[in-house]
This record gives C-alpha cells, sequence and structure tokens, in this order.
C-alpha cells in the first residue's frame, strides 16, 4: 500500500513504479483526466473562432462564457448543498483576482485577430515560466540552472513564432506582445490565488465567484466599449453553451480530479497537450499554416514549460546520470569513494 503523500503527489512513482491495483486505476483515471483537462482547455479556439467570425466582438464572447459557467457551477453548489458565504475581505479579493482572469481571457481572444488560434495558444502555456519568474524576482525564491534553460527555450520559441506565427503566416509582433499579456495576467493570477485568503475555499466555489465576478467585470467593459451584443442566432448559442461547458466547467471539473488522483506536476506536464489540441484544431478545422517554424517554435514553448515543471526531478536525475556515468562508465570508483 503506498502512502497517502505518494498517492496524491507521485503520479510518476505510481504509474512508471508500480502499486497496488486500486491506485493503479485512480491514477490511470487521473491520467485521462488531465489529458482532458489540457484538450478541452485547447478547444477554445474550435469555439470561440465561429462566434467572431458571426460578428461576435469577443468582450461579448466572454460575457456569456463567463456568465453561464457561473450559472452551472452556481448549480452544482445548490445542488451538493454547500455554503456559498464568503467574508467581506475574500468578497474583495475575489473582485480582484478576476480582473486578472478578464485580462487574460481578453488579451487570447484579443491576439486571434493577430495570430493563428494555434500558435496564440502555444504562447499563452508560457505562464508556467512567468509564474517561475515572479516566484523569484518577488517572493525570492532560489535560481537553478533550469531556471535559465527554460528562459532561453521560451525566448528562442517566442522569437522563432514572431517570424511566421501570424495571420497568414506573416510576423506579427504586435500579436505576441498582447498574447505575452495573457499569458502574464494568469500567472499574476495563479500566483496570487495561492497566496491570499481565499486558497482556503473549495475550487468549485472559488471558481463561481471567479466566473460570476468575471461575467461582471466583461458586462461593465463591453457597455463601455460600445460592443455589447445579444446572440445573433441559435447556432451562436450552442457554441456559447458548449465554450461554457467544456472549455470552463468540464476542464476545471476535470482538473480538480486530475491533481487529486495523479498529482499537481504530472498533471501540469500533460498540460501540453492543450496547445497540440489548439494547433491541431487550427490547422484540421480553419486551415491555419503549419510551417517549420511554426512547428519548432511550438516545439520549444512546449519543452520550456516542460522543463520549468519538471526541474526539482531533472537535477536529481541528472546527478544519479553522471554518478552511473563516471563509476559504470569510466570505472572511476575509488575516486569517487575517496571525495566522499
Amino acid at each position: 500500500m503506498l502512502p497517502p503523500s505518494r498517492v496524491r503527489d507521485g503520479g510518476f512513482y505510481i504509474l512508471f513504479a508500480g502499486g497496488n491495483l486500486y491506485n493503479i486505476i485512480m491514477s490511470f483515471k487521473g491520467f485521462l483526466a488531465a489529458l482532458a483537462t489540457s484538450s478541452t482547455f485547447g478547444l477554445i479556439p474550435l469555439f470561440t473562432l465561429p462566434l467572431m467570425a458571426a460578428g461576435m466582438h469577443f468582450l461579448s464572447i466572454l460575457f456569456y462564457r463567463f456568465l453561464i459557467a457561473a450559472w452551472i457551477l452556481g448549480g452544482v453548489l445548490l445542488l451538493k448543498r454547500q455554503n456559498l458565504r464568503v467574508t467581506r475581505r475574500q468578497w474583495w479579493t475575489l473582485a480582484g483576482l478576476s480582473l486578472f482572469y478578464d485580462g487574460s481571457s481578453v488579451f487570447l481572444l484579443w491576439s486571434y485577430h493577430y495570430l493563428s488560434s494555434g500558435v496564440a495558444t502555444t504562447i499563452n502555456f508560457l505562464y508556467p515560466v512567468f509564474v517561475m519568474l515572479i516566484m523569484i524576482f518577488v517572493f525570492k525564491e532560489k535560481k537553478s540552472l533550469w531556471t535559465f534553460v527554460a528562459l532561453g527555450l521560451a525566448f528562442g520559441g517566442v522569437a522563432v513564432l514572431s517570424l511566421g506565427g501570424g495571420v497568414g503566416g506573416s510576423p506579427s509582433l504586435s500579436g505576441i506582445g498582447i498574447d505575452l499579456c495573457s499569458a502574464l495576467s494568469y500567472a499574476l493570477y495563479i500566483v496570487w490565488v495561492n497566496h491570499c485568503c481565499v486558497k482556503e475555499l473549495g475550487l468549485l466555489k472559488l471558481n463561481f465567484y471567479i466566473f460570476s465576478f468575471a461575467s461582471a467585470g466583461m458586462l461593465l467593459l463591453a457597455l463601455a466599449a460600445g460592443q455589447f451584443q445579444y446572440v445573433p442566432d441559435v447556432k451562436s448559442d450552442v457554441y456559447l453553451t458548449l465554450l461554457a461547458l467544456i472549455c470552463t466547467v468540464a476542464s476545471n471539473m476535470t482538473l480538480v480530479y486530475a491533481v487529486k488522483h495523479l498529482g499537481s506536476t504530472l498533471t501540469s506536464v500533460l498540460g501540453a497537450m492543450e496547445s497540440i489540441t489548439a494547433v491541431c484544431v487550427g490547422v484540421w478545422v480553419f486551415g491555419e499554416p503549419f510551417t517549420q517554424k511554426v512547428g519548432l517554435g511550438v516545439g520549444l514553448v512546449v519543452l520550456s514549460v516542460l522543463t520549468v515543471v519538471l526541474s526539482s526531478h531533472l537535477t536529481p536525475f541528472f546527478r544519479r546520470f553522471k554518478y552511473f556515468y563516471l563509476t559504470e562508465v569510466l570505472g572511476r570508483h575509488k575516486t569517487l569513494k575517496a571525495s566522499r
């Protein structure tokens, strides 16, 4: 029987080092949930781009998306008979957090005007790199070699994408800048939500309030910009409902399950499927170009994020590899033993 901590956070150990039948089944279900989470997030362009093509402004799209998602989560919470009360401090904190969540969504959909959807989603996937930088420079976390490796890969990927990731395959520095603002906004949201009073709330309750405040913010912004629109037809109603249900509610529900049964590390690694899904949707559904530059840039960005997520595992691995190479390949048993 595995210790509880290894069951919750040791996804690598359960999947690749064995365990009893129950733990193996639970980890496999968590694996499927993690894939479902990243894949559903990657489907955002599939439902958003047709709405934009039908003439809906992205501010109105986001308002309806968050409003429907809040209704669905509110219904789930009521069915579970959960207490929806929050303190005044938590209320103001949730309102502030929703601004960053709104900012992330607004900048992402705005970038669709300048970048192909697959490239835009891939650059947005850089948020763990921004989280790492915030934790280092604001909260003084320890730097490591993998920090600079990840940064080099990230900047390299963005540089390559900026040369051929625009709409029609043309460079788009404006789109890159807007999309990086989206990734930074989401990184600030993640850091703040994990260092404030609302982290005590359950994830469903937290998301319910975030989506509620986010929809209110989008409504005010759309009205102020003169871009509020009613849903034009039934087909758009279907797209908005699917966007809220699949890419917002279902993705968050599967995320909770995946982290619980697989661990946060492996769930984050499988999040790379978000970029791959978005690129496939863009190429196969919307006919977006997939050039060698786009493929290289996407690969570098995904590799950068995996480096950040796996950094705590990479250092021990390379230490063991170095020891194995020196002892088994070069035969320096006595030298290593004497140095100890």
